[in-house]
């Protein structure tokens, strides 16, 4: 059967790796595109009608714009919802990356929800952001652990609030995929333009993955579910996107490989206190093979990519014949004054971002200004000892280790034998309760209600709370960024929280109405 499909974000990076390949499949009729109406956005539905013709319908339009979602998801049979506003562009536009990441993605649900019988099948991409920050102490994570907003992190705290109501929906047949780390074309120059790498931290455990691998990933559910090949159980769920093995680095190691590709090296082009301590997102992921059993995308790993980059970029080659101080000068040192550097903000005493970047001023104090004397995770390093990279690396040694996150319920049970007594101990792991007194037994969909240690009340699935991460919709969704009083009454988070916050820690972040960035103790 001919299907049509509905995609927003074509023009993203994930976006043109999936129309293209959508195209190579028989069965894809047309893909409607919604799409900004603006030049870029216009000049690339040109380019799509003269390479595709009639197999591309282009709706010009807006996702805030409910009107414009409605015409885009009528007559098809899935949705492909990649469109978001990410950083940097996120950190400097709140409002349109609210507009687009959590009312754009409320209306594109509302929109298949109102066509009852004859609602396309839903694919919302999330992102790892929602996960928060990790170091060595839990580099791990999974589908289930707490979704933790990175402090100021515009772009995470809308993702969270957008998927949310995706899971809370009356959709039928939805998918959620969190997308990692993405290597695309455009990586290397959209870097140069914005402090935003900076905020990489250097001992930050990441698992990357491709743009083709990721459009790839959308050809191969189209093909596969037409074709009667994905089962009914892997609808209705959450998933992490990931590269696989091969593709689990640490920041130090990005930064390295792609200098290396211009004869250089992170200790050659930069230093360690350019870069926050704390605050970023990203981490390996224990289940990224669930995705890929289903769906078979991983094909690329991070050494291909830099050798790829280097092969379309002749100005790369050109590179490698100037010094790296020259580099570094040009290149990246001039960013260090950028707006969204965080050696701007310790600079310009911007002391809400200071605090939640690098903690105490007494870790900005004894920052080491070189490497000889800066502990690299990537080399076995830690501050007072060492440690087996390799082995912290290896999926097989995740509860060896302890890494794994505890979800505060018996997880040696099969879905089907869930019941009450699950969600009782979740809810008083997250420091609240389940106010539902019974349950039909492993019905992970129908609503329960629920209270955090706040007192809100709220009605929840068992899938979205145990399942996929999320709780209290009220204070556990900035802003404000209120983690450090949350941890004390939620072992959940505190389980992690505390891997990069004092136990003693009490603030509260948030923006003021001018967009400034504040904090006050609690």
């Amino acid at each position: 059967m001919k299907k049509v499909v509905a995609l927003t974000g074509a023009s993203g990076n994930m976006g043109m790796e999936s129309l293209m390949q959508l195209m190579e499949l028989g069965c894809v009729e047309k893909v409607k595109l919604l799409l900004l109406n603006e030049s870029r956005e216009r000049k690339f539905a040109r380019d799509c009608r003269r390479k595709y013709g009639k197999r591309v319908e282009i709706i010009f339009g807006n996702l805030a714009d409910k009107a414009k979602c409605r015409a885009l998801v009528k007559d098809t049979d899935y949705v492909m919802h990649l469109a978001a506003v990410i950083p940097p562009l996120a950190d400097h536009r709140p409002k349109e990356t609210d507009d687009c990441n959590r009312v754009g993605t409320m209306n594109i649900v509302d929109c298949v929800s109102e066509l009852g019988d004859k609602q396309p099948k839903l694919v919302h991409i999330s992102t790892v952001a929602i996960y928060g920050n990790r170091n060595h102490k839990h580099p791990w994570g999974r589908v289930g652990d707490p979704l933790i907003s990175s402090v100021y992190d515009e772009y995470s705290a809308s993702k969270i609030k957008g998927e949310r109501y995706v899971l809370d929906s009356d959709v039928r047949t939805w998918v959620v995929l969190r997308q990692t780390g993405m290597l695309h074309s455009r990586m290397l120059t959209n870097n140069m333009k914005d402090g935003l790498m900076f905020h990489t931290c250097f001992n930050a455990p990441i698992e990357w993955v491709t743009a083709r691998d990721s459009g790839r990933l959308i050809k191969n559910l189209v093909a596969k579910d037409t074709l009667g090949e994905l089962p009914e159980e892997f609808w209705r769920k959450c998933y992490n996107i990931g590269g696989g093995a091969c593709n689990r680095v640490t920041g130090y190691d990005t930064f390295d490989q792609g200098f290396q590709i211009i004869g250089g090296s992170t200790e050659k082009f930069m230093k360690p206190q350019w870069n926050s301590l704390r605050n970023f997102h990203c981490m390996w992921f224990e289940d990224s093979d669930v995705l890929n059993d289903y769906l078979d995308f991983q094909r690329e790993d991070i050494k291909d990519y830099w050798q790829e980059i280097l092969r379309k970029h002749s100005y790369y080659q050109i590179a490698k014949i100037f010094p790296a101080k020259l580099i570094s000068k040009l290149a990246i040192e001039r960013l260090l004054k950028d707006e969204n550097a965080p050696r701007r903000w310790v600079n310009t005493h911007q002391t809400g971002r200071v605090k939640a970047f690098f903690g105490a001023n007494d870790n900005l104090e004894c920052m080491p200004t070189d490497w000889e004397h800066y502990p690299v995770l990537a080399k076995g390093q830690l501050a007072d000892e060492s440690i087996d990279y390799d082995k912290i690396r290896d999926i097989r040694l995740v509860v060896q280790h302890g890494f794994r996150l505890n979800h505060g319920y018996d997880e040696s049970k099969p879905d089907s034998e869930l019941d009450i007594e699950d969600m009782q101990s979740a809810a008083a792991f997250r420091g609240g309760k389940c106010l539902s007194e019974s349950m039909t037994k492993g019905d992970l969909y129908t609503k329960l209600e629920w209270e955090c240690h706040d007192g809100h009340r709220f009605f929840a699935s068992p899938y979205l709370v145990l399942k996929a991460g999320h709780w209290c919709p009220e204070c556990c969704q900035p802003q404000p960024w209120d983690y450090d009083r949350l941890s004390k009454f939620m072992p959940f988070y505190a389980q992690v929280w505390y891997d990069t916050h004092a136990r003693g820690e009490d603030c509260v972040y948030y923006f003021d109405k001018d967009h400034n960035a504040k904090y006050e103790k609690i």
